[in-house]
């Protein structure tokens, strides 16, 4: 069969260690032999990073604007070992947060369902997406220990150079102060990709705050989003036939846990990393979870939600077999593939993206798996297979369906 053209490029984003392997492999095995794969390419990984002073993440950022799909390999956040690993100069800052600056985006994250690993939670038959706010809060706080008595004072100074103050608390011997903040842009952001997120995948959309509680800081959040939802897009829900609903995060945990799934479940910074992990964990694996990246001008970055997979990475390097899961990197791909058919107009594009994901699905389902998922499912006959007999398999799978 002729190879599917494409018209604009996508962004690519390459990243480390076993993941970096892996990215390879899907291209060789599963793409380029179908589709005549255009691409810009940009190296995320941490030793290009470090030669080019992190100025590659930054311009990947700014090409996905122009282009509008990227899809990123996972990459490392350096700490002190991996600086004295990699022999850096410093300690570069996670690629993730400053592509998510740039593009001032929303994370979405979604697991990938397989009929033979059931979900820990019974009710759970749709995926849940989380949709986490991914700027400030505690990730960017302000921390004090205090050493002995005295007065902590929350301090606001405008630009007139008046004061207005609060007091946190009069502390008769040592504690800790901690100090957030939030903007209301980003705020809007947030709600604006969420809505419009919603409404490209006809699903209904859950917030929770402890507004009861921070009747000022999560207060706000839930104004904007009742404020933002009201104005701009309370009747493109209604015709869409879906809803928002708002409650405070204790009710909505409760709810989620009673639910059948099928929904966005939108979370403050704090609770969207929490809740992702535990999303992804009870439907069965971080390896199986999807992750992506939509701001609200309509840029998109897909990528897997797990880490660069460094054991597998070292065993590699050793010569060894490694049985690592793909899925969520190969989903990566086909959800960019997708939108770039999408806003192309390219349907042979959308429908190969389509019929890549069955058949990895397929290809598991036949009780063909890597180690992890051969834990997990409750298939009596499985065939365990390593890191690239899998991409050769689903590679079958999907000529037979072709």
């Amino acid at each position: 069969m002729a190879k599917i053209k494409m018209k604009t490029p996508l962004v690519e984003m390459d990243g480390d260690e076993m993941t970096r392997v892996i990215w390879k492999m899907i291209k060789d095995i599963l793409l380029n032999p179908y589709i005549d794969l255009k691409t810009e390419y940009y190296d995320l990984g941490l030793e290009y990073r470090e030669k080019t002073g992190d100025q590659v993440t930054t311009d990947s950022a700014i090409a996905t604007k122009k282009y509008g799909v990227a899809v990123k390999c996972a990459t490392i956040t350096p700490n002190a070992e991996r600086v004295n690993e990699y022999n850096l100069t410093q300690m570069w800052k996670s690629p993730n947060g400053t592509i998510r600056a740039i593009l001032d985006g929303t994370v979405f994250r979604a697991p990938i369902l397989v009929d033979s690993i059931k979900p820990f939670v019974k009710t759970w038959t749709k995926p849940i997406t989380i949709a986490r706010h991914a700027y400030g809060d505690v990730y960017k706080n302000v921390e004090y220990r205090v050493p002995e008595a005295g007065k902590a004072e929350l301090v606001f100074t405008n630009e007139k150079g008046e004061e207005v103050r609060e007091t946190i608390h009069d502390f008769k011997g040592a504690g800790v102060i901690q100090g957030m903040h939030n903007i209301d842009k980003s705020i809007e952001s947030f709600a604006r990709s969420c809505f419009n997120y919603a409404l490209d995948m006809k699903q209904d959309v859950w917030f929770a705050t402890k507004d009861t509680i921070s009747k000022k800081y999560d207060h706000t959040f839930k104004d904007i989003f009742q404020e933002i939802y009201e104005k701009e897009y309370d009747t493109k829900f209604k015709e869409s036939g879906i809803e928002y609903f708002y409650t405070l995060i204790d009710d909505a945990v409760a709810r989620v846990v009673r639910s059948e799934g099928g929904f966005i479940w939108a979370c403050k910074n704090y609770d969207g990393d929490v809740m992702s992990d535990m999303v992804a964990t009870a439907f069965g694996s971080l390896a199986m979870m999807t992750s992506v990246l939509v701001s609200p001008e309509g840029f998109y970055e897909y990528e897997a939600a797990h880490g660069t997979v460094q054991r597998h990475y070292y065993q590699h390097l050793k010569g060894q077999e490694t049985s690592t899961n793909s899925m969520a990197t190969l989903f990566a791909w086909t959800g960019a593939l997708r939108k770039r058919g999408e806003l192309d107009g390219i349907n042979e594009l959308i429908e190969f993206a389509d019929k890549l994901e069955k058949a990895s699905i397929k290809t598991i389902e036949n009780g063909v798996m890597t180690k992890d998922l051969a834990a997990l499912s409750e298939l009596k006959h499985i065939k365990t297979v390593n890191t690239e007999q899998f991409l050769v398999e689903v590679k079958k799978t999907l000529d037979a369906m072709m």
